[in-house]
């Protein structure tokens, strides 16, 4: 299961865990309402049989998957690619993750405009709503292979941070509110 936490503001190293002083966890259970976030955990290694994942599949639609290997020696142009993924944005779709090998953060904005940061690895899953506002790291290991899960032909398009008039944005809002 991942760890979830409130983060300090520093502008230290983004792949360090970031606690607050005292450290502020959350319970997995809390994420959902805080930040519209949902996990499941997957058995990755017999996914193939693994029943829960193959009904979220189904019953969200879930019909094309791609791999992503984040590391130096796999992603091109990486620092790059890591610079973007950090960069506060949002996307008109839901983004789904699997974590297949190695682990890294997601970072979402709460209800408040607080930064939660959860820890993902091996066999964890995020669905990160659309409209969120987010972003994504590697932890020290600087090393994740996430299976990228999408409904219909991807869309990869982020909205960098502001994108308040965003349609998307203004949905998530107006679900997120609705749900407190």
């Amino acid at each position: 299961m991942p760890e979830v936490w409130y983060m300090d503001d520093s502008s230290e190293d983004p792949r360090s865990e970031h606690h607050l002083n005292p450290p502020q966890f959350i319970p997995i259970e809390n994420l959902y309402d805080l930040s519209g976030v949902e996990y499941w955990r997957i058995d990755v290694d017999n996914l193939d049989k693994e029943e829960q994942y193959a009904e979220l599949r189904k019953s969200r639609g879930y019909d094309y998957e791609d791999l992503v290997e984040i590391s130096a020696d796999t992603l091109p142009d990486y620092y790059e690619k890591i610079k973007a993924f950090y960069t506060e944005h949002l996307h008109t779709d839901e983004e789904i993750r699997l974590f297949l090998k190695g682990s890294g953060y997601f970072d979402v904005r709460d209800k408040n405009d607080r930064w939660i940061r959860i820890k993902a690895a091996k066999g964890d899953l995020l669905v990160l709503p659309a409209g969120i506002y987010h972003r994504f790291t590697p932890d020290i290991n600087n090393y994740a292979k996430v299976m990228r899960l999408f409904c219909g032909t991807p869309v990869w398009k982020a909205y960098n941070r502001p994108a308040d008039d965003n349609p998307a944005r203004k949905k998530y809002l107006n679900t997120i509110a609705a749900s407190a």
